[in-house]
């Protein structure tokens, strides 16, 4: 690993003491950094790669068309985020959900274009709107910031949100549109979900039975949603380390961090803002075991995003808005800008597409998005990937709350243990990029507080 700006070429020790040490430069860590900083906090922030953002990152095409590789929606309960955006001069616009159109579902037996699930009976659709009623009602029996708590939290978290449709006599067909709308969002299979997670995740949105789009994704950054972070690094300037990765995190009173080459810094605190899976590569120490259980013991699910230019948006010509379902490669499409569609490939098929040669994989993403969208799909003026499942600074896309996790990790979820703070998506309930921003800036509240 090179150097980056600032780092240390040799097994040197920083004896100077900082007041915190971020570990990190994804959105939370730059938003705790950035409100330790504008405190009046002496704060250094460490990033692994060569460039801040974590999984928010963006490419600008030779036209000057800027592309998302990460994270780009939110809705309007997403206060955190929309809060730092507009703190940070950026604006807000509407995301896909105003696109003219309607919605395609790839089912390996058929393209249906039509909302409203075209290709389901009166009698399925009847049913579907009966469990999610059920499923919003017990939403609301769910305190999102105390799943434990509830009176029957075990034999929930242990139950699949599929396992729960079938419980409840849900029509077959009822939990194949659920599997494909979980897959759609790459999170894992509602197989391998926990109810409780959902439900928790359907509380915070407030207590909708089903994932509205209008209420989780109304929203993007005009400018892009990387420029979030990317403002936010440029705010920090020098308090900001690229390359700089972290080995080991010593905690015994006040804090040492090492570094890859054998580089100690020590601080009076850390905010480790790293997600779950790279988390686990790094070495803790000084930390209650029970802290470390509850830590490791959570997931990311492996999924990749890939973005795919055009010269303009082909499909409104055929009555179709971008947005897709599918049974087969990718899990979900959706439009990003004019001509640009975003592509989620879920952590069930992910590993089965890396395995082949890269022609290979182009080959099959285009032969998908020609299944849905038709032949003028076929000819991109760009195809931009981002597995980051494989990523070695992320391993996921995001949190992935398998049966029995909920329970497993436990009350600590999201909690300090001073000088041992924590942040980042994983560390909240609803939406990557909100419980980012949302629990950077909160660990550096209790901070500041302490």
């Amino acid at each position: 690993m090179s150097s980056g700006p600032g780092s240390a070429n040799s097994c040197t020790s920083w004896r100077s003491m900082t007041d915190v040490l971020v570990v990190g430069a994804g959105l939370a860590g730059l938003a705790a950094a950035r409100d330790l900083s504008r405190a009046g906090a002496d704060v250094v922030l460490l990033e692994a790669r060569a460039r801040p953002g974590g999984r928010v990152e963006q490419e600008t095409l030779p036209d000057g068309r800027v592309v998302q590789l990460g994270g780009e929606l939110v809705g309007e309960f997403h206060t955190a985020y929309v809060d730092l955006a507009a703190e940070l001069g950026l604006t807000l616009r509407p995301s896909y959900v105003a696109e003219p159109g309607e919605m395609t579902f790839d089912l390996t037996d058929g393209v249906h274009v039509g909302d409203g699930y075209p290709w389901m009976t009166d009698a399925e659709r009847a049913d579907r709107e009966r469990l999610a009623t059920l499923a919003a009602e017990l939403a609301r029996s769910v305190d999102p910031d105390d799943p434990w708590s509830h009176p029957d939290a075990t034999r929930l978290d242990r139950l699949s949100v599929n396992g729960w449709l079938r419980e409840q006599g849900a029509l077959p067909a009822v939990v194949r549109a659920r599997e494909v709308a979980h897959l759609s969002l790459s999170g894992g299979s509602g197989e391998r979900t926990s109810l409780l997670s959902a439900l928790r995740m359907d509380a915070a949105a407030g207590a909708l039975g089903v994932y509205d789009l209008e209420a989780w994704e109304s929203m993007t950054v005009a400018e892009g949603s990387a420029t979030v972070a990317l403002r936010m690094a440029e705010e920090l300037g020098e308090r900001l380390r690229l390359e700089a990765v972290v080995r080991r995190i010593a905690v015994d009173g006040r804090v040492a961090v090492t570094l890859e080459g054998g580089e100690r810094l020590v601080a009076g605190a850390v905010v480790c803002a790293v997600p779950v899976g790279p988390l686990r590569d790094i070495a803790i120490e000084g930390l209650s075991p029970a802290r470390l259980e509850s830590l490791h013991r959570q997931r990311h699910a492996r999924a990749g995003k890939y973005a795919v230019a055009y010269a303009a948006s082909f499909w409104r010509r055929q009555g179709q808005n971008g947005l897709a379902e599918s049974e087969n490669l990718f899990g979900s499409t959706w439009p990003q800008g004019e001509g640009l569609l975003s592509v989620l490939v879920p952590p069930e098929r992910l590993l089965h597409h890396v395995s082949a040669a890269e022609p290979v994989r182009r080959a099959e993403l285009i032969a998908g998005l020609e299944r849905v969208f038709g032949p003028d799909a076929g000819d991109p003026d760009a195809l931009l990937t981002r597995d980051w499942g494989l990523d070695p600074f992320t391993q996921g896309y995001v949190t992935q709350w398998a049966p029995g996790d909920v329970m497993a990790v436990g009350p600590l979820h999201g909690t300090h243990e001073p000088p041992f703070y924590v942040a980042g998506s994983d560390h909240w309930v609803a939406g990557y990029m909100e419980g980012a921003v949302r629990t950077g800036r909160a660990a550096a509240r209790a901070i500041l507080a302490a």
